[in-house]
């Protein structure tokens, strides 16, 4: 039940940053407890005021609020709470306008923050959280995990502990840990930015129908630009990954019209208009995007639409840009080893891209995401056949992502099994399309080489559940000696990394093969398949019903 508290507090009750929508959350009472904190310029309460709302601040209002809280410190070095809030919005900002340099300043400032609790007080949740947002910011779901889990235990009612705990599990491909979490924070708090998660995690597991509800809700009850465009990105994605272009970028020019300064609205845009045939047009929403905010991901695919139109000057040059803007993050502890295999296992080095993923499934990060990675990075390494259980756990979770099914089609045929390659090409094109301006032309010809399937006889089918085993990864370093951070930036402050195992939590994956063996059969048993369903279903909205 959400407290009316939340709608009341005083301005300085930040707690923490949450990841994906970018929104600065609140707690009740904390600046009736502390009695500390700036007198915020009216710029800064509007940003506490749409936080309040779980909305997020406009960009202007967000750097006021930093400025007044950076000059608070200057001289109140000793306000601790002060100290998280300001972690807190710098982790926002780097979060919603790809600034890596803030993740820094935030550690610093959490860190001091821990620092200035005394033996005698009671650990502080705002901190506590934040720092779990600043190791999701960073990609390190399992640190994320540990904090935000230790947040839990000292605070479970409150409601800002819960995005964290939903994001990190995301990262950590255990959809049944995120479910519950949001299923807790359903209970505690509601709101437009509530629900766009919670349509995540129903697009996650391929529940299209009640994501698009979602998403569609969370619009209409939107109260500031920022989060009605965030609600209307969601609607666009939806709309791209059935294949209704046209569809998508009708949501992206809405979302730009609310905020013209969304780039995930350009990118999806820029994305629609490619599969539309606008390239010009969608190469000046990538620029544009990045400009906004360079991130890796945006350049890799600018470099593809590029190569797609021979255009290999130019796609070499966003390449290039995918490199450097990975190692620029790196340098303030995010981890963008995922973006670069997905840009190695199909421009560059392909074993490159596989010793990268091993190092992530070895971490926990066991995603969708990555299972899809790995098994394309092994298929491009000539290892189609220790890449079929990761194509096997993509496709049998749910997500109809069509790059992910025509990976399995590609992978099957390089096996000899024609008919499951025929069978999940022909599913890629059917989600969408023009699902990658580079891989569904070549999905197109291969379906084309293959044919049509021999008469007399049915399709040779298969399975798309959870493979017979789990995929066997060969270990980045022995596992006996391994820590599971070894070889990560760090992601929180100094202060420590909460007890308890780090792989509580991470659905059971190890190898029960020697580090020193080749590639081998996989040889453990699978994890279930997550068993979560939402406790409260989507409402049907005019536009779309909430069938599965």
């Amino acid at each position: 039940m959400k407290s009316e508290t939340l709608k009341n507090a005083a301005v300085s009750t930040l707690v923490g940053a949450t990841l994906v929508t970018g929104v600065i959350l609140l707690a009740p009472g904390w600046g009736e407890e502390t009695g500390t904190g700036p007198a915020t310029q009216r710029s800064a309460v509007r940003a506490m005021a749409a936080a309040g709302a779980g909305a997020p601040a406009a960009p202007a209002d967000l750097k006021a609020l930093i400025g007044d809280y950076e000059d608070w410190l200057h001289r109140h070095p000793g306000d601790g709470p002060s100290w998280a809030v300001l972690g807190a919005a710098y982790v926002e900002r780097g979060t919603r306008f790809a600034r890596p340099q803030d993740f820094s300043k935030a550690e610093e400032a959490l860190e001091r923050s821990m620092e200035l609790r005394t033996a005698k007080d009671r650990e502080d949740v705002r901190a506590l959280v934040g720092t779990a947002a600043l190791a999701n910011a960073r990609h390190d779901y399992v640190t994320a995990r540990l904090w935000g889990e230790r947040a839990r235990r000292l605070a479970p009612t409150t409601w800002t502990v819960y995005p964290v705990l939903v994001d990190a599990y995301t990262g950590l491909g255990n959809l049944n840990a995120a479910g519950k979490a949001m299923d807790t924070l359903h209970e505690l708090h509601s709101g437009p930015q509530v629900q766009d998660r919670e349509a995540q995690l129903y697009r996650d597991r391929g529940w299209r129908e009640d994501a698009a509800a979602l998403a569609y809700d969370a619009t209409e009850q939107a109260e500031t630009g920022a989060a009605k465009a965030t609600a209307l990105v969601r609607q666009g994605e939806l709309a791209w990954e059935r294949g209704e272009a046209a569809e998508a970028v009708d949501h992206y020019d809405a979302a730009l019209e609310a905020d013209p300064g969304s780039h995930r609205a350009l990118a999806g845009r820029a994305r629609a208009l490619a599969a539309l045939d606008r390239t010009d047009e969608a190469q000046r929403d990538y620029e544009e995007a990045l400009d906004l905010a360079p991130l890796p991901e945006y350049a890799l695919e600018a470099g593809e639409l590029a190569e797609s139109l021979g255009l290999d000057g130019d796609a070499a040059t966003q390449y290039a840009r995918v490199r450097t803007l990975v190692e620029e993050a790196r340098a303030h502890g995010v981890d963008g080893d995922l973006v670069l295999a997905r840009y190695e296992a199909d421009h560059g080095d392909p074993e490159s891209a596989v010793r990268r993923l091993q190092d992530q499934w070895w971490r926990g990060h066991r995603s969708v995401a990555v299972a899809d990675a790995m098994g394309w990075a092994l298929y491009r390494a000539d290892r189609a056949e220790d890449a079929l259980p990761f194509a096997k756990l993509t496709t049998g979770q749910g997500a109809r992502n069509a790059l992910f099914w025509y990976h399995r089609g590609k992978i099957e045929r390089a096996l000899g099994n024609e008919g499951r390659a025929r069978r999940h090409i022909e599913e890629a094109l059917r989600m969408n399309p023009d699902f990658s301006p580079l891989h569904a032309p070549r999905a197109r010809e291969v379906l084309e080489a293959l044919g049509e399937p021999s008469a007399g006889g049915p399709v040779d089918v298969d399975g798309d559940g959870l493979p017979d085993k789990e995929p066997w990864v060969p270990p980045a370093v022995p596992p006996a000696t391994a820590s599971p951070g070894a070889g990560v930036p760090s992601a929180g402050p100094s202060a420590g990394v909460p007890s308890g195992s780090p792989s509580a939590g991470v659905p059971s994956a190890g190898p029960s093969v020697a580090p020193s063996q080749p590639v081998a059969q996989p040889s453990a048993s699978p994890s279930p398949s997550p068993s979560w369903s939402p406790s409260v279903p989507a409402s049907a909205s005019p536009a779309v019903t909430g069938t599965r």
